[in-house]
C-alpha cells in the first residue's frame, strides 16, 4: 500500500499539469502563436504559489519590464472587469523586425480575439496589413503603421495603444489587451514545442520571400501541398508569404498556424517535455513578447479555457470582398474599407462589440484630419502631470498633439489657446471642450512657431471627465 505523502505527491504532480494544460488551452486559443510571455508569466505566478515537488530545483527567472516597454496611458488604458461575464478582446500584433533590428516596427500581423465567458466560445478576425485607415491623431495610413507611429511618437501607451484605438475606431471593437511577438520569438516558439503539423492545401513556390540572412535580397522557399510538419522557420515562412497569391491567403495561414499550435500543446504529453526546460524556455522568450496582460489575468483565461470546445471557436477575415483596391497620391497600392461589408463580419465575431462612432463624431474627426493642426500642450500650474493627461485626452478625440510638459511658470490663473497659424476648427473645438472664452484667445501676427497651436492650461482648467 502506497503512503499517504505519495498519494499528496501525486495530487500534486496532477494538479500541477492541471493547471499548466488549462493555461496552454486558453492562451493559444486566444493568444495563439504569440502565447510565450504569457506562459511565463503564469507559471511564475504558479510556482510561488505552489509546491511542486517533482522538480524541487526548478529556478525561474525574474520578470522585468521589457524592453521598448511604454508607460500605460493614464487615460485610455481600456480595462476589463473580471467580476462580470463580458467577452474580453485581445489583439495579437506579429511584428516585421528581424534580429539585427531595433526600434519602431510595423506589425506583419493583426488579429484580435474574443473570448466569451457566457456562450463558452472564441473567435478571431485577421487584419490585412494594407489595410487604409483613418489612425487617430495622425491622419489616414495603412493599419500596419500604427503600432510604427505610437512608438516613433510617443503616443501614451505606446504603439500598442494606437493600435487598439485604431481598431476601435475603424471597426467598433473594443480591445482590452495585446500581445507583442517579433519574428525571433515566433521561430524559438514553434522550435520549443517540437514544430507543428499543417494541412498545406497547395503547394507553395515563392521566389520573393525576404532573404533572412541578407537583408533587402530575396529568396526562393517552397513548402510542398498535404500535411506536413513543420520547425520554426519554416512556419514562420509559411505564415509571412503572400506571393504565392495575396495578402487575404497569408491571413489564412496565419490562423491555420495559431491553431495548430494550439492543437500541439493540448496534447498532454507535451507536458512532461516542456516542464523540464521551462526556465530555458522563458528566459528566451522574456525578450522577445510583451503584453499587458497581467499574471492574475492570465490564470482567470486559464479557469475560462476549459470551458471552450473546439466547435465553439470562429475564425473571419476581412477579405477582398469588403475592401476596394487603390492608389495613394504618392503610388502605394494599399485597400479601402467597404463599412456596410464588414459590419456582418464583425457583428458575427464580436456581437456584442462597442458602439460605433456616431455621425458627428466622425465629422469631428474628419475636420481635425483635414486641419492637420500640430498642437503642443504646456501645464501652467502645480499639478503635476497634468500635461500629460491631457495630452493623452486630446490625442484619444483624434487631435494631433506634437508636444506635452511644463510652461514658461506656473502661475496661470486662465487657461489660453495661442493660435500660430489660423487653424479655426481645431481651436473652436479646444474652446468647447476645456470652456475657454474667446477673451482667452491670442492670435499673434508674424510670430513664428514649430507648432500650430498652444494650449497652456491655468488654474481653472478641469479635464474632461467623458
Amino acid at each position: 500500500m502506497k503512503s499517504a505523502k505519495a498519494r499528496r505527491g501525486r495530487q500534486q504532480t496532477s494538479t500541477w499539469a492541471k493547471l499548466i494544460l488549462n493555461f496552454l488551452f486558453i492562451v493559444f486559443v486566444a493568444g495563439g502563436i504569440y502565447a510565450g510571455y504569457l506562459f511565463y508569466v503564469t507559471v511564475k505566478d504558479v510556482v510561488a504559489h505552489l509546491q511542486v515537488p517533482i522538480f524541487p530545483n526548478l529556478q525561474l527567472p525574474s520578470v522585468g519590464a521589457s524592453s521598448g516597454s511604454q508607460e500605460s496611458d493614464p487615460v485610455s488604458n481600456t480595462s476589463y472587469n473580471w467580476e462580470s461575464k463580458d467577452p474580453i478582446h485581445i489583439v495579437l500584433l506579429g511584428l516585421d523586425q528581424r534580429p539585427e533590428e531595433s526600434g519602431p516596427s510595423r506589425t506583419d500581423t493583426i488579429i484580435v480575439i474574443r473570448v466569451d465567458p457566457s456562450t463558452n466560445s472564441a473567435s478571431m478576425l485577421s487584419i490585412p496589413r494594407d489595410l487604409w485607415v483613418s489612425i487617430p491623431g495622425y491622419e489616414e495610413n495603412r493599419i500596419n503603421t500604427a503600432n510604427y507611429i505610437g512608438d516613433l511618437k510617443g503616443y501614451p501607451g505606446g504603439g500598442p495603444a494606437l493600435v487598439k484605438k485604431t481598431i476601435e475606431y475603424n471597426l467598433g471593437i473594443r480591445v482590452h489587451y495585446y500581445v507583442r511577438l517579433n519574428f525571433e520569438g515566433f521561430v524559438r516558439l514553434i522550435d520549443r514545442i517540437g514544430g507543428i503539423d499543417i494541412d498545406v492545401p497547395q503547394e507553395i513556390r515563392d521566389t520573393q520571400y525576404p532573404d533572412p540572412d541578407n537583408p533587402g535580397a530575396y529568396t526562393t522557399i517552397y513548402i510542398p501541398a498535404g500535411l506536413q510538419h513543420m520547425d520554426g522557420a519554416t512556419a514562420l515562412k509559411y505564415a509571412r508569404t503572400r506571393h504565392v497569391d495575396s495578402d487575404f491567403g497569408r491571413l489564412s495561414r496565419q490562423q491555420q498556424v495559431i491553431m495548430a499550435v494550439r492543437d500541439r500543446v493540448l496534447r498532454l504529453d507535451l507536458i512532461p517535455q516542456l516542464l523540464p526546460h521551462l526556465s530555458e524556455l522563458m528566459n528566451e522568450m522574456g525578450d522577445a513578447v510583451q503584453t499587458d496582460l497581467q499574471p492574475t489575468d492570465i490564470i482567470r483565461l486559464a479557469q475560462l479555457a476549459q470551458q471552450i470546445d473546439d466547435t465553439n471557436i470562429k475564425r473571419g477575415m476581412v477579405d477582398s470582398s469588403m475592401t476596394v483596391p487603390w492608389t495613394t497620391y504618392n503610388g502605394a497600392q494599399v485597400l479601402l474599407l467597404d463599412r456596410d461589408k464588414v459590419r456582418p463580419l464583425v457583428n458575427e465575431l464580436f456581437p456584442d462589440k462597442s458602439p460605433e462612432l456616431d455621425k458627428t463624431e466622425v465629422e469631428v474627426l474628419d475636420h481635425l484630419a483635414a486641419e492637420q493642426a500640430r498642437i503642443a500642450v504646456q501645464n501652467g500650474t502645480t499639478t503635476g502631470s497634468l500635461a500629460t493627461h491631457t495630452a493623452a485626452f486630446l490625442k484619444e478625440r483624434g487631435f494631433q498633439v506634437v508636444q506635452y510638459g511644463n510652461a514658461d511658470r506656473f502661475d496661470y490663473s486662465q487657461t489660453m489657446i495661442i493660435d500660430y497659424s489660423g487653424k479655426p476648427y481645431t481651436v473652436d473645438r479646444l474652446a468647447q471642450l476645456f470652456h475657454i472664452p474667446e477673451s482667452n484667445i491670442q492670435r499673434p501676427s508674424g510670430v513664428s512657431s514649430d507648432v500650430d497651436i498652444l494650449l497652456i492650461i491655468g488654474q481653472d482648467f478641469q479635464l474632461p471627465s467623458d
